[in-house]
C-alpha cells in the first residue's frame, strides 16, 4: 500500500469557522449566549486529549466562587459521543468549577466537530486564554502549524494577531529548556527572551539576568558585550552607536522563525549593500538550507 504523505488538516470548516466558536464560547464581555440545551453535570466528560493539563488552584477558586454567584454565563462547547453523553470541547475550567460550586446543569452548546478538528479548537482557546505565558502561547502557534499545516499568515488573520507578533514568539522556542521554564515561571519576561534568542549563551546569561534583577535594555546591552567576549552585565548600557534599526531586527526575527535558524543583517554604514549570516545547527539544518537556497 502507497504511503499517504498528505499532512493531516482540521480545516473542514476552515479556521476561521472554529475561531468563531470559540470566540463566542469565551467572551466574557458579551450578551449571554443562548444554549442549544441544559446537560446534567455527569452526562459531560473531559476531553482526554485536551493539550492543556495544568489548572492553577487559585484560578479554579475564583471561578468556582463566580460561578456559585453568578451560575455559568457562557455555554460550554460539546459534542455528542457514546451512550447520550457529550465531550467537552471548550470549557474545562468552568465545567470543574461548576463540580466544586455542585450544580447540577451546564449550558452547552453542541457542535458536530470531529477528533482533528476537536483538537484545534482546545489549542485556539488555550491560546486566546489571558493568562497564558510566552512559551505557552508559542507553542500553541507552533501545534496549530506542525499538526495542521496553518500559516503564520493565516493564523494571525483568524487569531486577530500581527504576523510580527507571532513569528516573534515563535523564535522562543528555540531557547534552550531552562531558559523557558524561567520565561514560564515569570522570572524572565518575552522582552527578556526575544533579546536572548541570538545569544550565543543564553542559559548563561538567562541566570546573570535573573540573578541581578536586569531590565530588558540591560539585557540586550549584556547579550552584546557578551557577543563581544565582555561577560561583566551593565544595567545602565549606552546605545550601540551601530545598533540596527527596528525593520531589520524584525527581519531577522521573521526569517529566523522561518527556517528555525538564528539570521544576522548586517548594512554596510550609508551603503546599500551588506552580508546575511545563517547559523545551522547540523547537516540536516545545512541539507534544509541548501535545499531551500536551490530551490528544491
Amino acid at each position: 500500500m502507497a504511503e499517504n504523505k498528505t499532512k493531516p488538516r482540521g480545516l473542514g470548516r476552515g479556521l476561521s469557522a472554529l475561531m468563531a466558536d470559540v470566540s463566542i464560547e469565551s467572551a466574557s464581555d458579551t450578551p449571554q449566549i443562548r444554549p442549544d440545551m441544559r446537560v446534567p453535570i455527569e452526562k459531560l466528560q473531559a476531553n482526554p486529549n485536551q493539550p492543556r493539563r495544568r489548572f492553577r488552584q487559585e484560578d479554579l477558586d475564583d471561578l468556582t466562587a463566580s460561578v456559585k454567584e453568578k451560575g455559568i454565563i457562557q455555554p460550554l462547547i460539546v459534542r455528542p459521543i457514546a451512550d447520550d453523553r457529550y465531550e467537552i470541547v471548550a470549557g474545562e475550567r468552568r465545567w470543574r468549577a461548576a463540580q466544586r460550586a455542585q450544580l447540577h446543569e451546564i449550558p452547552v452548546l453542541v457542535r458536530d466537530f470531529n477528533d482533528v478538528e476537536v483538537l484545534e479548537v482546545a489549542i485556539i482557546e488555550n491560546i486566546q486564554r489571558a493568562d497564558l505565558n510566552a512559551v505557552e502561547e508559542a507553542a500553541g502557534y507552533r501545534q496549530l502549524m506542525d499538526s495542521f499545516g496553518h500559516t503564520q499568515e493565516k493564523m494571525a488573520e483568524a487569531l486577530g494577531k500581527s504576523r510580527s507578533h507571532i513569528a516573534n514568539l515563535l523564535r522562543l522556542l528555540s531557547l534552550p529548556d531552562d531558559v523557558q521554564e524561567f520565561l514560564r515561571e515569570g522570572k524572565l519576561s518575552a522582552g527578556h527572551a526575544r533579546a536572548l534568542v541570538t545569544a550565543e549563551n543564553p542559559s548563561l546569561l538567562a541566570n546573570k539576568i535573573v540573578s541581578g534583577g536586569l531590565s530588558v535594555r540591560a539585557t540586550e546591552a549584556l547579550v552584546k558585550k557578551a557577543a563581544a567576549g565582555d561577560m561583566t552585565p551593565k544595567p545602565r548600557p549606552a546605545k550601540a552607536a551601530g545598533e540596527k534599526d527596528a525593520d531589520t531586527q524584525a527581519l531577522e526575527g521573521d526569517l529566523a522563525a522561518n527556517l528555525r535558524m538564528k539570521v544576522a543583517i548586517n548594512h554596510k554604514p550609508g551603503q546599500e549593500s551588506g552580508e546575511m549570516t545563517i547559523k545551522y545547527r547540523d547537516l540536516d539544518d545545512l541539507d534544509t538550507l541548501c535545499r531551500l537556497l536551490s530551490g528544491g
